[in-house]
């Protein structure tokens, strides 16, 4: 596309905060940055950069039956900018005590909520004051304003961010990419002055060898190099396809690749030094109760108990005191600091509930939550950002579109569409729709998708084809390592990955999800309805099926077109 120019980055996506079992993690995460991470990038930003089109455009250049995976991409991109990136922030304004701190009183103001009793602050201020979240996802609730008008505000801002197009969106991206580096580098020191931060570091470090050989633990890897990276978004190929033709993409790639892993690790040696503060806090809180308990309960002396002689004394009151002790055992709590620490990476409330009961125990809360916060900010306006100009892009190329309706009229309409779909996510029910979103709407589709391009190029355009573009592009020439990966590891990779996902939800039954219990004050699992499982299916189908459906639709086309001019005999 010849109107292109200007030495225009290819920024990636802001990566979601996502934390698996990190001894489990790491070695699975860099062995997939080299074999899927780096090669598929470099591919993808020198397809933008050399057809010089967006994704519909770039891949109907390379065959005009692969128009189908541009429009993949952009249907998964419509799921993930529709489903809002800026979840709503459980802080408004600075406030002291912050206000998931304590739980609120009754409305006798005789105590407090029953249902905060149950959970914990921070959980119920998560659940029920943001998200006022209903007991399932059968249950719809309307539409809470206030997460709704943080999702007009957030696509207001974005609107604002690409009125001018893509090229000004890249200006944006560079700003919201590079500003949660200083607020991580303010909390990196922090969280490494914290009590209990070498807990949290020891552990994710520490391997556990035996876990590598769960296949999840490759899934998990790969999946996270995949959004971390935008691999099958189409936004590398929209802003790649700015660069000047000579620009070195493989070099892109490879810094790209290299940062933001770096980064990923980086934000987890934060992220775990806190986490590790918080286990130690929840441990030491722990003992501490059951000190004040047996001290009570058997009249010990005040200071004779301790966490060093804890365990001793409690064998000797059981044998000496079996009667009472046997009484008093329901209500001694079995303290395990590996136990706080793997609770501290699991579940769904990561950036919401575990990292915001971390902050609240800090001196200046507040501070470190309004930190906090603007880096999320920041991220999902981000995210937002590259999802929104992989759609814009081949929307803007398109000249039934573009000779219709100017840029900003384009972008208006599809920041709107996006918001009114994102509206579903605001009701009371919405997070569960969000994560069905989260889930389904772009894993199996990103996989697929990714798999198609890496053989359209190296068996359908050719390989030795490419290499030559390449070479007279940017006058490299192709290693063994890249040809290695694209012709043969990656597709085979990411044909594993599919079989895998696919024997996964085979065999794992009916989909469940996580629902709040009110009653509970916790999480429980349920199946998902009928219709919500229609929906997964429909999620899924629509991106997958663009592929086969457009190749076919392009073939009754050529075919039909070739009888018409055909002679009549």
């Amino acid at each position: 596309m010849g109107g292109r120019g200007g030495l225009h980055s290819c920024p990636t996506r802001a990566a979601a905060v996502h934390t698996h079992s990190p001894s489990s993690f790491l070695v699975p995460y860099v062995i997939m940055l080299f074999v899927e991470g780096m090669p598929l990038l470099y591919l993808e930003l020198a397809v933008g950069q050399r057809m010089r089109q967006g994704s519909i455009g770039a891949w109907r250049t390379i065959s005009p039956y692969l128009s189908g995976v541009g429009v993949a991409r952009g249907v998964v991109s419509f799921f993930l900018a529709a489903r809002p990136a800026l979840s709503p922030s459980p802080v408004s304004r600075p406030q002291d005590p912050l206000p998931w701190a304590v739980c609120p009183l009754n409305a006798n103001r005789t105590g407090f909520e029953e249902e905060c009793e149950k959970a914990s602050s921070t959980q119920y201020f998560w659940y029920r004051k943001t998200l006022n979240i209903s007991p399932g996802i059968e249950a719809g609730g309307g539409v809470q304003w206030e997460p709704a008008l943080c999702l007009l505000l957030a696509w207001l801002l974005v609107y604002l961010c690409i009125l001018r197009g893509t090229e000004s969106t890249g200006k944006v991206v560079y700003f919201t990419a590079s500003l949660p580096y200083c607020v991580l580098l303010i909390y990196l020191v922090r969280g490494l002055t914290l009590h209990g931060a070498t807990n949290g570091l020891v552990y994710m470090f520490t391997p556990k060898m035996e876990q590598l050989a769960n296949p999840k633990a490759w899934i998990n890897a790969a999946t996270q190099i995949f959004f971390s990276l935008g691999l099958g978004f189409g936004s590398l190929i929209a802003f790649a396809s700015y660069n000047e033709p000579s620009s070195d993409c493989r070099r892109h790639a490879i810094v790209v690749s290299l940062v933001n892993s770096s980064t990923s690790i980086f934000a987890s040696v934060v992220t775990f030094s806190i986490y590790g503060f918080k286990a130690t806090f929840n441990y030491e809180s722990c003992l501490n109760k059951v000190i004040l308990l047996l001290t009570n309960s058997f009249d010990l002396e005040d200071g004779f108990l301790t966490t060093s002689n804890l365990e001793q004394v409690k064998g000797y009151l059981a044998a000496t005191y079996p009667s009472k002790y046997s009484q008093l055992f329901p209500q001694i709590r079995n303290c395990s600091l590996e136990a706080e620490l793997d609770t501290a990476v699991q579940g769904t409330g990561l950036a919401f509930i575990v990292y915001t009961e971390a902050i609240k125990n800090m001196e200046v809360s507040q501070l470190w939550s309004v930190l906090y916060f603007f880096m999320l900010l920041l991220l999902g306006v981000g995210s937002m950002l590259g999802n929104t100009a992989a759609i814009l892009t081949p929307l803007t190329d398109s000249k039934a579109i573009s000779s219709r309706l100017p840029k900003e009229a384009v972008s208006g309409l599809l920041c709107l569409v996006s918001c009114a779909v994102g509206m579903l996510f605001t009701v009371e029910a919405g997070n569960y729709w969000f994560d069905i979103f989260n889930d389904y709407a772009a894993t199996l589709s990103l996989l697929l998708i990714v798999l198609v391009e890496t053989v359209a190029v190296c068996y359908v355009y050719g390989l030795r084809r490419f290499e030559s573009d390449l070479k007279a592009m940017t006058g490299c020439t192709l290693s063994w390592y890249w040809k290695a990966m694209w012709a043969g590891v990656s597709p085979l990779l990411i044909v594993s990955l599919l079989l895998f996902y696919l024997s996964d939800y085979i065999l794992t039954g009916t989909l469940q999800y996580q629902a709040w219990d009110a009653a509970q004050g916790q999480l429980v699992t349920k199946d998902y309805p009928t219709y919500a499982l229609a929906v997964i299916g429909l999620l899924v189908a629509t991106s997958t099926m663009c592929i086969p459906l457009v190749a076919l639709g392009t073939f009754v086309m050529r075919r039909l077109k070739r009888e018409d001019l055909a002679p009549a005999v």
